[in-house]
């Protein structure tokens, strides 16, 4: 449980992108043992990325999957952080707002929230 509900590591996306293409980029140099996602994760590229790193992958099959891979819900509950963590930065005006014009700018007042958020 690195970060305990603070952000560990970020990356902005384009807003009609889909989320999965910068979660290698996310996991990349992170040591877990296990990576937790939401549906919206669900491909297996990214599982096969999860388990190249000797981690298991707790996310939950997309509804449309024919093969099913099993889940440990205990775990999956501790998603929970993750969402934590975003009402963390969203307290932050200027975060939930989007105030900043330039995605350059954007991503510098996300980093000065997350270190605020992780001096408390």
């Amino acid at each position: 449980m690195r970060g305990l509900g603070c952000p560990v590591k970020f990356d902005l996306s384009p807003g009609q992108a889909h989320d999965i293409t910068k979660a290698h980029d996310l996991v990349d140099g992170l040591a877990a043992d296990f990576v937790i996602a939401d549906t919206a994760y669900d491909a297996d590229h990214f599982r096969e990325a999860i388990k190249a790193k000797h981690a298991e992958a707790v996310i939950p099959n997309n509804p449309s999957r024919s093969l099913r891979h099993p889940i440990d819900k205990a775990l999956y509950k501790e998603r929970h952080l993750v969402e934590c963590c975003f009402n963390k930065l969203k307290h932050f005006r200027r975060i939930a707002t989007r105030y900043e014009k330039t995605a350059l700018s954007f991503l510098a007042m996300i980093t000065i929230a997350a270190i605020a958020i992780w001096l408390r």
